[in-house]
């Protein structure tokens, strides 16, 4: 049996890397430069580094990397190096102008070169940059078929999936919602085929993905998503991506009423990022803030929003929170601003301010704010058109509602948001479908069928006490109260099961007067006033012709 041989520190730092031992590889990388310093070495250190959330380490051996490789001749490593570089500085510093600056270094010295995998990462990483933090779909979306392309050019499956993720999700971002899914699906069929083996890129195919449901609000399918993903990114390590992952897989929770959970992963993502991704934190602040905004916690929301600067959750944020503290005029300037920062081909990121505006404008009430609220629900209906997902049909029905109801047409409105009622069921929204009940209780008071408000209101109350959405709860408890007292609620559609043709409720009122109640204590136990439960008296006695209440 022939001896082994001896590993080599470098190779013993690649394998390791392999493998996921990140500390294994660390300690091969730092023996290896203790004998000499190669670009090699310092680069596979900077990785090991990146994995264990070693920021100083990071930049000290990429930068050094880099100059070697420079030094060197080799400026396609060069290139690499600069890419890993300009994620870094965004990620880790938040420094996005040092961050355009490496991708432009990157580029000069790739350019005329042969088609190389450094060509695929350099083009996916400035097609994340242009999605995300320039707000460009349409570069992102151009960016990424270049990924696609050099990864099919090169035969590298897991370049040309992340490409078609990218590409998925800023299709989606236009609206060109079946495209953009159609790319998707292509990488979630890749990624269980076991066709994938990076898996850093795996990792960020899932989470690109995840994004676009998001975005999309199609929830049904990031759950899926995000299961696959927290699992995978648990197995080989993943803690900054899985960090990442989670704020996206937090706002699933959150919109399908699984606050607690919601609560326990941003919570944890923002701890986590805050000490190795700082630059990254203001996606989990901003989500938690919008948390607490439904929960009605709206000074801790606040406080949350402002850590979260211009990042557009909190933006939204401040336009929802306006709305909860009864200022619509400072709401609709805040989702205008919002607007108009944000370009017409961004469509599906514009809906949720789309519809804010609405609701703002509507609640103002005034002829010209109901005309730009018509001109808003026109652009919130294509994209709801286009993208086909229950929950934004939904939130179009419910703005259309607001807007008739303004407009002085109950009948249509009461339409509209029942349809909005039913589709977030189906979109398992129960938070909006919460409000949206109670928009509809005004509607049907505005109709005089005050036993239908009431039971709008209670459903609306029974979805948000299970949430404990405390702000949510007061306005509809506050609502109830002021439809039970009103002396339409003492009417209803429906006669009892009784030969006398007596109403449910003065069914109910009879009940109390033979248990032998007064009518002041049939009112306080009834929510209505004593002259409702005296008419409700005479009606009962009229009908069952019996001169006087029994004793």
């Amino acid at each position: 049996m022939l001896p082994s041989q001896p590993v080599d520190d470098l190779t013993a730092g690649r394998l390791a890397l392999e493998a996921g031992a990140w500390q294994a590889a660390l300690d091969a990388f730092e023996r290896a430069l203790e004998k000499e310093e190669t670009p090699e070495a310092l680069e596979g250190l900077g990785l090991a580094a990146w994995w264990l959330d070693l920021a100083a380490v990071v930049f000290d051996s990429r930068e050094r990397a880099y100059r070697a490789y420079r030094s060197r001749g080799d400026h396609v490593s060069a290139a690499r190096v600069a890419v890993w570089l300009a994620w870094d500085s965004a990620a880790f510093r938040g420094e996005e102008g040092v961050a355009n600056g490496w991708l432009q270094r990157a580029r000069r010295l790739l350019e005329g070169r042969p088609e190389s995998p450094e060509h695929a990462f350099l083009a996916a990483r400035a097609a994340v940059f242009a999605l995300f933090n320039e707000g460009d779909p349409e570069s992102a979306e151009k960016l990424a078929a270049d990924t696609i392309r050099v990864g099919r050019t090169i035969g590298a499956i897991d370049y040309e999936m992340v490409g078609r993720a990218l590409h998925g999700f800023a299709l989606v971002t236009m609206g060109r919602v079946p495209e953009g899914l159609r790319e998707l699906d292509e990488v979630s069929a890749a990624i269980l085929a076991g066709e994938l083996s990076d898996r850093l890129l795996i990792a960020l195919a899932g989470c690109y993905l995840t994004g676009a449901c998001d975005r999309l609000r199609d929830h049904a399918r990031a759950v899926q998503w995000c299961e696959r993903i927290k699992e995978h990114s648990r197995k080989v390590g993943l803690k900054p991506l899985f960090a990442v992952c989670r704020t996206q897989y937090a706002s699933v929770c959150m919109w399908r009423g699984a606050w607690e959970e919601a609560e326990r992963e941003l919570t944890s993502a923002c701890d986590e990022l805050s000490i190795c991704r700082p630059g990254m934190t203001t996606d989990g602040l901003a989500r938690l803030g919008e948390l607490r905004r439904r929960q009605g916690r709206l000074v801790e929301a606040a406080a949350l929003f402002d850590r979260s600067g211009a990042h557009p959750i909190a933006s939204l944020g401040r336009s929802a929170m306006a709305l909860d503290q009864g200022d619509p005029r400072r709401a609709a300037e805040l989702a205008e601003r919002y607007l108009r920062r944000l370009p017409a081909k961004n469509r599906t990121e514009r809906a949720a301010a789309l519809e804010l505006l609405i609701r703002a404008k509507a609640a103002l009430g005034e002829t010209h704010e109901l005309n730009g609220a018509r001109t808003a629900l026109d652009e919130l209906r294509s994209i709801a058109a286009d993208a086909q997902t229950p929950s934004l049909r939904a939130s179009a029905s419910a703005a259309a509602g607001l807007i008739a109801l303004a407009a002085g047409n109950p009948d249509e409105a009461r339409r509209a948001l029942e349809d909005a009622v039913d589709l977030y069921e189906k979109g398992e929204a129960p938070f909006e479908m919460a409000h949206t009940r109670i928009d509809l209780a005004h509607v049907m008071e505005g109709l005089d069928r005050t036993d239908a408000a009431i039971a709008e209101v209670n459903r609306a109350l029974d979805a948000l006490t299970r949430l404990d959405a405390r702000l949510g709860i007061a306005s509809a408890e506050a609502l109830r109260d002021r439809l039970a007292a009103s002396p339409e609620s003492a009417v209803s559609d429906a006669p009892a099961q009784s030969t006398s043709g007596l109403t449910a409720r003065e069914v109910e009122v009879l009940r109390l007067i033979s248990s032998g109640m007064s009518n002041q204590a049939i009112a306080k136990r009834l929510c209505i006033s004593e002259h409702t439960v005296h008419r409700h008296v005479a009606n009962t006695l009229s009908k069952l012709d019996v001169p006087s209440r029994p004793r």
